[in-house]
């Protein structure tokens, strides 16, 4: 029997009590769930006594997706790599994935919106779309299973519970936390997977450095025309702007993700859904002039926007040198208040590790989303974590002692760091309409768009296939 604790009314602990674990991991994102999920299947270390907890009301509706399904997508989607995948395989939790929801992708067309430049990335099952709570809500299942299977020591998952405070306990230096509920745990280890804004990493005295970069990410969940059929393919056009996204979801619908400033992502917010839908087919074929001339309309007289769209568009469409393979399909439908939007940053902690404190995912780095990367780098954390904490455990060290969890550092810092640094440097050639630099990443991007075993590299790195 899975076990719930959601608030005091429905807690089995005394008043006051303080618990003992060997883990605690606050944060149910995907990275949370991961590694719960990879902690209580792992065979070494399935019987420690491991907590999870989550601020928000959690298990009803993984519990309600799983059962139900909504009728549409999720507007939270995210590319998840075949190394991703395969790990979720490996702790079990891909038995429970709803595959109806999934879409693979095996090429990606990037297109630059000033010279017109153009790369292909091709490779079977280059990548996955998957909706964050499809990847949750296989956890949960898969952590429910396990619970079932090693009833030692269950893993119990505290949701709608918030961490009032995180203070060390003068005797041991293990981690104590007080819960909104009343209770408090005492942590051999306490893992953060808690966000860009981690109590985990605050507590520990670890400094973040990175910056905004002055854009907002605008999403929505869309469909493309029903009256052609394209093979399953994410575009991607640089804007000076920002970048605009649009990434295969099953049939014909496709994932938004629209980077661009503050004073543009307001006049997009100010539109409804369907002026939005003629900004979005604006923004994947009109030229950079166009288009700062409909942001002005679209702040002015939203009213005259769609016909000018129109115009421009059927202007554009019937021009004997553009070819429509060059570009995505036009949206057709904005699926209704799937739209939303979060800022932009570049975030790493000058380390992920502490005495008794370890960091995951968004707690220790954040990234631009263009590449695609943020999920797939915390996958990658949790599964570098959990063979680092088997190896600790064989060798009879303790677990949470900064010694332990070393390796864990040495391994993922530097390559979350260059992962970084190369989407960063993207974002900033692109950001430009300096000639010199549009000459350059142009004629960069027609020549490694002609040399297949470049191509073949970058591929590698972007999908982590051997």
């Amino acid at each position: 029997m899975f076990r719930r604790y959601l608030s005091s009314t429905a807690r089995n602990w005394n008043s006051a009590v303080t618990t003992t674990n060997d883990i605690v991991i606050i944060g149910g994102g995907p990275a949370g769930l991961s590694l719960a999920s990879a902690i209580k299947t792992s065979p070494i270390l399935k019987d420690l006594k491991c907590t999870l907890i989550e601020g928000n009301k959690l298990i009803d509706s993984l519990e309600s997706y799983y059962n139900n399904p909504p009728e549409y997508i999720d507007k939270r989607v995210v590319s998840i790599t075949p190394t991703s995948m395969d790990f979720l395989k490996k702790i079990g939790g891909w038995d429970y994935v709803k595959h109806d929801r999934i879409e693979t992708y095996d090429n990606i067309h990037t297109y630059d919106s000033i010279s017109g430049a153009k790369m292909e990335f091709d490779s079977p099952e280059l990548a996955t779309m998957i909706e964050n709570i499809n990847i949750q809500s296989m956890l949960y299942q898969n952590i429910k299973r396990a619970n079932n299977e090693s009833t030692e020591n269950e893993l119990i998952l505290l949701d709608n519970t918030k961490v009032i405070k995180i203070e060390e306990d003068p005797h041991s230096e293990w981690p104590i936390l007080e819960l909104s509920n009343g209770n408090k745990i005492k942590t051999r280890l306490l893992i953060g997977c808690d966000g860009y804004n981690s109590p985990v990493r605050k507590f520990a005295q670890i400094e973040s450095r990175g910056w905004s970069y002055n854009r907002w990410g605008n999403v929505a969940t869309c469909k493309y025309r029903d009256n052609e059929i394209r093979l399953s393919t994410g575009w991607q056009r640089f804007l000076t702007t920002g970048t605009l996204a649009l990434l295969p979801l099953p049939n014909n619908w496709c994932s938004l993700v629209w980077s661009v400033p503050p004073e543009i992502s307001n006049i997009l917010n100010k539109l409804n859904d369907e002026q939005f839908k003629f900004m979005i087919n604006a923004a994947a074929k009109l030229s950079e002039g166009e288009l700062k001339y409909l942001y002005q309309i679209a702040d002015n007289d939203s009213d005259k926007l769609i016909d000018e769209i129109k115009w421009r568009l059927e202007i554009f469409n019937n021009k004997p040198t553009n070819n429509s393979e060059d570009y995505p399909l036009e949206i057709e439908f904005i699926v209704p208040n799937s739209r939303a939007k979060f800022p932009l940053k570049l975030s790493n902690a000058d380390s992920y590790i502490e005495d008794r404190i370890a960091l995951v995912g968004d707690a220790a780095h954040t990234t631009n989303p263009l590449a695609g990367q943020g999920l797939n780098m915390g996958q990658a954390d949790v599964k570098s974590l959990v063979e680092t904490l088997e190896k600790s455990y064989m060798r009879g060290l303790d677990i949470g002692s900064k010694i332990a969890l070393e390796p864990y550092w040495s391994d993922r810092y530097l390559p979350n760091h260059v992962m970084l640094g190369i989407v960063d440097k993207i974002h900033k050639i692109y950001s430009t309409d300096f000639t010199p630099i549009v000459w350059a990443r142009s004629f960069g991007v027609n020549v490694l768009n002609n040399v297949p075993f470049i191509k073949d590299f970058m591929v590698q790195q972007i999908s982590h296939k051997d």
